[in-house]
């Protein structure tokens, strides 16, 4: 009789623990819709990046481009502005970046720059200002010729977004 008890017990353990298995795979079927439910949609995803030819930019033009609803300032640099930049010295910037760290390596002359003052988000107007660079019409924010605050009341030079070079003349935003 005590081995009978003994496989009785066995077999109601094996029987909970089924149970509880079954059940948590029937929970995981059931919130697995309503988790998923929650990821962006497919025409959002679509814009968390783009790829724009700067072919058709000439040096000393800029463009505005949408990306992820928000404007995006394109510069193509002269080199008298980027020598410019990185002649201003870390100590008269009121948020200190280098021209280097704003741009990338071999690609010094494309400025790529969220269009959105950091004060309020207006939108800065191109080649105006004190400094050759941006002005903010709204508040007098004054942005250097790499997009870095100057003068007015923003507190952080223009966002640079992430961004990457495909080929010589093609970028990939986001």
């Amino acid at each position: 009789m005590a081995t009978q008890a003994h496989h009785s017990t066995s077999r109601r353990d094996f029987i909970f623990v089924a149970t509880g298995a079954v059940a948590a795979v029937g929970a995981a079927a059931t919130a697995w819709p309503l988790i998923n439910q929650m990821n962006p949609d497919a025409s959002t995803l679509a814009l968390a990046s783009i790829e724009f030819d700067l072919g058709a930019i000439e040096e000393g033009q800029s463009v505005t481009i949408l990306w992820r609803g928000l404007p995006v300032f394109v510069r193509h640099r002269t080199q008298a502005e980027i020598d410019e930049a990185k002649a201003v010295p870390l100590a008269d910037l009121k948020d200190p970046a280098t021209d280097e760290s704003r741009t990338k390596e071999g690609h010094e002359q494309w400025l790529i720059m969220i269009a959105n003052c950091t004060h309020l988000g207006c939108i800065p107007v191109g080649e105006s200002g004190e400094f050759d660079g941006w002005a903010c019409p709204c508040h007098g924010s004054q942005f250097d010729t790499a997009g870095r605050i100057r003068k007015g009341p923003a507190p952080t030079n223009l966002v640079v977004p992430p961004y990457e070079f495909i080929s010589d003349t093609l970028v990939q935003i986001g």
